[in-house]
This record gives C-alpha cells, sequence and structure tokens, in this order.
C-alpha cells in the first residue's frame, strides 16, 4: 500500500509512533490577560500590514488548523510556520470584519463577524509570549452555533 516492503514499512509505522509519542502539545501562558494582550497584537499587527511584527509574535513552528467544513474542502487544512502564516493574516482582512473577544477552549480567541454575520471563530495558544497554534472554525454551521454563545452575552 506505502510501496515498501514490509519491514520498512514496520519500521516507519515504529518511527512514526515514536514521534507522536514525544510530542509535546505546547501549553498555553496561564495568564489570560497576556494571553489576550498577545492576539490583539497579532490582529493589530495584520491590520497595520505589519509583517515583521506578525512574525515577531508567532512562534517559528507555530501551526495553523483550519476547518471550513464543505465550503472549501480544496484549502489547506494545516499551515506551518511564522512566515507562511503571518502572509495568510495579511491576506485574510476582510472589509467590514469585526472582531469578538472570547474564550475559546479556555484561552484567549476571537469571533469573527463581516457585516454583522459570524464568519470565523478562532482559537490562540499562546506559549512564552508567542502564538504556537492557531485553530480556526470556518465552517458556517460551526460557526454559527459558537458564536451565538459569544454573541448573546
Amino acid at each position: 500500500m506505502v510501496g515498501r516492503s514490509p519491514a520498512a514499512a514496520r519500521q516507519l509505522a515504529s518511527r512514526a509512533r515514536r514521534r507522536v509519542r514525544g510530542a509535546e502539545l505546547p501549553a498555553p501562558d496561564p495568564d489570560l490577560a497576556r494571553q489576550r494582550g498577545v492576539v490583539d497584537a497579532f490582529f493589530q499587527a495584520a491590520r497595520g500590514g505589519d509583517f515583521d511584527a506578525l512574525v515577531a509574535l508567532l512562534d517559528p513552528d507555530v501551526v495553523l488548523r483550519s476547518d471550513y467544513g464543505g465550503r472549501r474542502p480544496a484549502a489547506p487544512l494545516v499551515t506551518r510556520g511564522a512566515a507562511a502564516i503571518a502572509r495568510q493574516a495579511l491576506l485574510g482582512a476582510l472589509p467590514g470584519a469585526r472582531l469578538h473577544p472570547a474564550l475559546v477552549n479556555g484561552t484567549a480567541g476571537v469571533v469573527i463577524t463581516v457585516n454583522g454575520r459570524p464568519f470565523a471563530v478562532l482559537g490562540f495558544t499562546v506559549t512564552n509570549g508567542r502564538i504556537a497554534e492557531i485553530d480556526a472554525i470556518a465552517d458556517p454551521d460551526r460557526v454559527g452555533r459558537i458564536a451565538a454563545t459569544v454573541l448573546s452575552g
């Protein structure tokens, strides 16, 4: 199936299991105010077109995971690296977009509305004062359900 001998396939599987076990999940900074400050600075830099400031706010190994639902199945689901994500943030500015600070899975995040309608939910993992992970949900059904609780409060 993978075009390798059974022994080579077992070795690949063994290496993959070791990597998964050894992978450390970044622990978010415990200070929510500090997290919020980093997230706010990220959006300020993006809106100001400041690529260098964006890169400085991102961990070099930052990961962006995107869930578009069935809306954009051809879009990349995972983007890695500070420069790639900073470029994407600069290109992603939407006219009429408004940010609504929110707690997403217990960490700093935002609900983005465009012309008053829920558009996306972003959750951030801020570690050591830098963004290490971004989870973006743009599936309209899921965004609507999540945003309803944030926007009604």
